[in-house]
């Protein structure tokens, strides 16, 4: 099948297109993005509806997009910001150690911007007070069962539900896919919100935070994760998360746990971008040390 648009475009920095894009995926089989043949197959309802997109990059460095479906253009026009085309680093220098070193290492490593604020909110809401494995499968659980397959050839991939259903879904069926009653009351609240959600697209990136926590159900942690991918937020820190202070105080301070306090203290010298350290830091696989007796998860919704 033919798509219904095509463009191929070069961003003025370096681009590494499959490490800027794999934040984006929740979980190895996430039915809505693939990474597969060298290629990232994405879907997503736009402003203008339902499309799919193919993004490649040949050895040359330019991106290369094919799109199908009723949202097909407006996923091209918005291809080089999903790319991290807004995302300025001109003005992150970190000093000598292990951030300069990493930042050195990843110069293609951008910060992704869907504008997809109700889909990064959906998924994030899956992902409070539970596992990753456990979150993913919710999710997975989710678009099989509430959304349709995504226009186009390529890779079988679905949509992401719509809001307007997510909002009627009774909590027996919210059940069924692994959400308790909290997280399916926030769920189904964003979800009857999503157009206000999705207006935080216009605003800067602390005051698109401060709309985020204004929801009911979404709290610093989650308007954190939801800016970091669809806003692109270099300086978007979930505090509240489980692991996350526990590595940065390993990778900044080499001490084997930290608490939140902490980890805004080591992350406050890069402040504007602590978001894209903490990238930097994913990115290379550093993680704190494994060993001691296991915490109870902490309940982030209220975060």
């Amino acid at each position: 099948m033919e798509p219904s648009a095509q463009r191929a475009f070069r961003l003025p920095r370096a681009l590494d297109l499959a490490a800027t894009l794999r934040p984006l995926q929740r979980g190895p089989l996430d039915p809505t993005l693939r990474f597969e043949a060298g290629a990232v197959w994405r879907a997503s309802r736009t402003p203008a509806g339902p499309a799919r997109e193919r993004l490649w990059q040949p050895p040359d460095g330019r991106v290369h997009v094919e799109a199908w479906g009723q949202g097909a253009e407006w996923l091209l026009e918005h291809a080089s910001e999903l790319c991290g085309s807004l995302d300025d680093d001109s003005d992150f220098r970190p000093g000598d150690g292990l951030v300069r070193a990493l930042h050195r290492r990843a110069p293609g490593l951008r910060l992704a911007r869907t504008q997809a604020v109700w889909e990064a909110t959906a998924a994030t809401i899956l992902e409070q007070r539970v596992t990753g494995l456990d979150a993913w499968r919710s999710w997975r659980l989710l678009v099989r069962r509430q959304s349709e397959p995504a226009p186009g050839p390529g890779p079988q991939l679905w949509l992401p539900p719509v809001p307007e259903r997510v909002a009627r879904l009774p909590l027996h069926e919210l059940a069924g896919i692994g959400v308790e009653a909290k997280r399916a009351a926030a769920l189904r609240r964003a979800a009857a919100l999503a157009k206000r959600l999705e207006d935080v697209c216009e605003l800067d990136p602390p005051a698109a935070r401060r709309r985020l926590v204004s929801v009911p159900g979404l709290g610093l942690w989650s308007a954190a994760e939801i800016a970091r991918v669809a806003l692109g937020d270099a300086d978007a820190v979930p505090v509240g998360d489980y692991h996350l202070p526990h590595q940065v105080a390993w990778a900044l301070a080499g001490e084997p746990r930290g608490s939140d306090e902490r980890m805004l203290e080591l992350l406050e010298p890069y402040r504007g971008h602590r978001g894209r350290v903490l990238a930097l830091l994913n990115h290379a696989g550093i993680r704190a040390p494994a060993y001691g007796p296991r915490q109870p998860l902490r309940d982030i919704s209220k975060l």
